[in-house]
This record gives structure tokens, C-alpha cells and sequence, in this order.
């Protein structure tokens, strides 16, 4: 058991230290900034933050003076020590990462009161003096020790499900990692990404690019790229075409994005005479993980096909289910979504979408259950449903959600990552390889989580 315990005022001495050290991250400024009400953007705005004069400020000294509170309540003197105040100067600011030394030393007691001054310091990683000052206190007369308090795990917003990953995660045991072709990745966001997919046994990556371009990325991000094989090349076109020309021959099971633009990869892999087609429409689907929806819901496409035609809706909708039953999820629940929820001949997508559940009756799409037209509130909300007077085995509880074309599915994407805080894995099905398609500022996490999908889909598909 864990206790905390106090030092008395006789049992101090000029000269004793306390220290602690703590890493400022994400998670304390939201959360120092929820309990102070603080919201000043050079505290709590990263954007804000990012100029040459604030770049990465995002705390103040009020945090920092906090810790050495902390340090005087539980240490020294600890349990029963009444604040008095103190005098701080704010020297250096502090940074998201920065690891700050805290401590407290005894330079005075008064006898009469009980009273010792502290000189206090906050001192950064680099050796920066951040907060330096005097604290006064009462020291307690009466020895205290208690069980020290387990602090309870607060999350910031509604927890998310992590209902997918939590699946994906149980599948993969037992999996050999995915040798996978890191297309490009000379920023720091794809090499950190593909690394951490590498430590977690997702994938065996080859890095695929201008070898010092990486390097140089490699050392940004600090991480190591020793253990990897790099294959040099001059420019993104040429790391798109050798990354492909692996694939093709069979070296890597799968090509991951880097700092590249997704229409020249595909292009690369679209290419007829050297590319990655099969007898299927290639398709971009997104594996998303919604605060607010109590299941994963899938999107396609929002990535890749501009303005598909019914033909190659076909295949949109086939990959996703083959993704979906791959993964042994079930049957899934397909919505054909538009604007309206009625056919109207003068909106080609409710043609389109009454045509694919057509389809799906007489056994051109098999493996989900569709409907459509519907919309986007009809498909996921069974409120809406209720309200229309929508009669549908999907309506209201939606696995797939087809989009009419790119621009509909990109805006519905991007409105989910920027306002839902959305976790979100891409891939691209119907190329002999799986191909990881993120948004190029994609975090770390997604990259992750698009790996682990791509893991659990190329080694589970010979099992449909």
C-alpha cells in the first residue's frame, strides 16, 4: 500500500529538498485550463502558439507554480501544511513535451509560528530555469500518515467506443506483420507513423524515397530508422513507380502513403500495363470510430472516385462489404445516402441508389443487406427514421455509408475529423495489395489504426 507522510516543523532543517518531475502534456493543459477557466490561446491554442515569437507555448506559470504545491502539500513538509504564499518569477515558458524538474529547498524557519520559506524552482529538460521564487507555509506540529489517493483517469469529452479497434487488435494475434512499401515518407507524420506501426507488430516497413530526405525526417521526428531498409530515389514519382513495381513482383503485401499526393501514388497504381488492378474498381473505404455512434460505421468513397458511375459503384459497394465480412463483423447494413430519401430522376444518385438495392435482390452485390436512397440523418439516426416514416432493415442503424461521389464523402469526412474528433483508419481495396491512404496530415494514431486494418484484412481474406 502507498502512503504519503508528513515531515513536522521540529523534524525540518535548513537545507532539506523535495523534488519531483513531471511531463507537460495535451492532457494537463486541457485540463488545467478547464479547472482555472483560462482560456488564453498562447495557454491552450497549439495554431495560436505556432508563431516564432509562441511557438510551442502553451502553458503558463500558474501551471508550474501548481507542481510546487503539489510538492510542498505531499512531500515537504506534506500532509497538514497550510499555504501562506508565495513569490514566483516566470522565466521561461513551457513546452507540450518538455519534462520539468520541480523542487523545493528549506532556506528559513520561524520558530515562533512554525512558519519555513522555501526557495522553489521549475527547471526544463534543457537545463531553463522556468519559475524560480519563495514559498511560505505553515509546517504542521502533528505527524500525519495516510493512504495516498488513487486519482481517478478523467477523459476529456465522451469516451470513444474503440469498438473496432479493440477487434481488429484481438484478430491480429498470431500475424506476421505486413512487409509494407512506405511510399515517400520524408516529413515527420509518416515516418513516425510507419515506425510506430512497425513497433507494434503491424508492419515491416521499406522506406521508399530520398534517403537523406528520410533520414533528415527520421532524426525530426526522433526516431530510429536504423533496423529498416531504405531504397534511394530521386523524386515522389519515381518512389510511387518503385513501390508499386514491388508490389507487383510480389516483395511487399502492402503500400502505405507518405508525403505524397494521393493522385500521383494511384496513378502509379492504376497504371494498366505496370500497375496493381484486378478484375475490381479500386475503392478508398474509411474505417471510422464515432463518439457519438454506438458502433463503427465504414465510408466509401471519400478518397479515391470522383464521380463513379453506377458500374463502378458496383465495386464500391462490393469492397466494403468484403472489408466488413472480412473482418467478421457480420452482415452488414448498407446505406445508399443522397440528398433526399425519395427517388427523384432529376438527382442521379437516388437513381443510382435504387439501382444498387435492385442489385443487391437479384445477387449482383452480395454478403450486406441495402437500401437506399436515404439521408445521411435517415441512415444513421433512428429518430430521423421515426419522423419520416421510414420503413428499412437500415435505415437508423447504418454499418456502410455509400457516398454519391468524392465530393460529398470528402466534406462528410473531413466535418467528422475536425468537429466529432473521429477516430479513423483508410485503406484502398481492389489493388492486389491493400494500399494505407491517409489524409496526409493524419496523426500518428490513425496511421496505426489504418496498419492494424490493412494487417487484419490481407491476412483473414483467404478466410471469406
Amino acid at each position: 500500500m502507498n502512503y504519503i507522510e508528513n515531515k513536522v516543523f521540529s523534524e525540518i532543517n535548513i537545507g532539506d529538498s523535495a523534488s519531483l518531475e513531471h511531463t507537460l502534456t495535451i492532457k494537463d493543459i486541457e485540463l488545467f485550463a478547464i479547472m482555472s477557466g483560462d482560456v488564453n490561446p498562447a495557454h491552450v491554442d497549439i495554431e495560436f502558439a505556432k508563431d516564432d515569437m509562441f511557438h510551442g507555448i502553451i502553458a503558463h506559470g500558474m501551471w508550474g507554480a501548481a507542481l510546487i504545491s503539489t510538492l510542498l502539500g505531499t512531500t515537504l513538509p506534506g500532509p497538514g501544511t497550510i499555504y501562506l504564499g508565495q513569490t514566483l518569477k516566470f522565466s521561461h515558458p513551457i513546452r507540450l513535451g518538455d519534462v520539468v524538474g520541480v523542487s523545493v529547498t528549506v532556506i528559513n524557519k520561524h520558530e515562533d509560528k512554525n512558519i519555513i520559506e522555501f526557495e522553489c524552482k521549475c527547471i526544463t529538460q534543457d537545463n531553463k530555469i522556468a519559475i524560480s521564487g519563495i514559498a511560505n507555509v505553515i509546517a504542521p506540529s502533528v505527524k500525519i500518515k495516510r493512504e495516498r489517493i488513487v486519482m481517478p483517469d478523467i477523459t476529456i469529452g465522451a469516451p470513444k467506443h474503440n469498438i473496432l479497434s479493440k477487434k481488429l487488435y484481438s484478430l491480429k494475434d498470431g500475424m506476421k506483420p505486413l512487409i509494407t512499401a512506405i511510399v515517400h515518407p520524408v516529413d515527420e507524420l509518416s515516418i513516425a507513423g510507419a515506425v510506430a506501426s512497425a513497433k507494434d507488430g503491424l508492419i515491416t516497413p521499406i522506406l521508399v524515397g530520398p534517403a537523406q530526405k528520410i533520414i533528415d525526417a527520421a532524426k525530426a521526428a526522433n526516431v530510429g530508422i536504423s533496423g529498416y531498409q531504405i531504397i534511394n530515389t530521386m523524386h515522389s514519382h519515381e518512389s510511387a513507380d518503385v513501390a508499386v513495381a514491388l508490389a507487383r513482383a510480389g516483395k511487399v503485401e502492402a503500400l502505405m502513403k507518405g508525403k505524397i499526393h494521393s493522385d500521383e501514388l494511384m496513378a502509379a497504381a492504376v497504371n494498366k500495363q505496370t500497375g496493381l488492378r484486378t478484375n475490381r474498381r479500386m475503392s478508398h473505404i474509411f474505417a471510422i470510430e464515432l463518439e457519438n455512434y454506438s458502433k463503427p460505421l465504414f465510408l466509401t468513397d471519400a478518397a479515391l472516385n470522383l464521380f463513379p458511375t453506377l458500374d463502378e459503384k458496383i465495386d464500391i459497394v462490393q469492397n466494403a462489404i468484403d472489408l466488413f465480412n472480412t473482418l467478421d463483423m457480420g452482415v452488414p447494413k448498407v446505406a445508399i445516402v443522397s440528398a433526399v430519401e425519395t427517388i427523384n430522376e432529376k438527382i442521379p444518385s437516388t437513381l443510382d441508389a435504387a439501382a444498387l438495392c435492385k442489385m443487391a435482390d437479384r445477387g449482383q452485390i452480395t454478403g450486406g443487406v441495402l437500401d437506399g436512397p436515404l439521408g445521411f440523418d435517415n441512415a444513421i439516426s433512428p429518430e430521423a427514421v421515426k419522423v419520416k416514416g421510414i420503413i428499412s432493415n437500415v435505415a437508423g442503424n447504418a454499418d456502410i455509408i455509400i457516398v454519391p461521389d468524392i465530393e460529398s464523402g470528402n466534406l462528410l469526412y473531413k466535418q467528422m475529423t475536425y468537429m466529432s474528433k473521429m477516430e479513423a483508419a483508410g485503406v484502398i481495396l481492389g489493388s492486389s495489395v491493400p494500399i494505407i491512404l491517409t489524409s496526409r496530415g493524419s496523426d500518428v494514431e490513425s496511421r496505426k489504426y489504418s496498419s492494424l486494418l490493412a494487417l487484419v484484412y490481407s491476412r483473414r481474406k483467404h478466410l471469406k
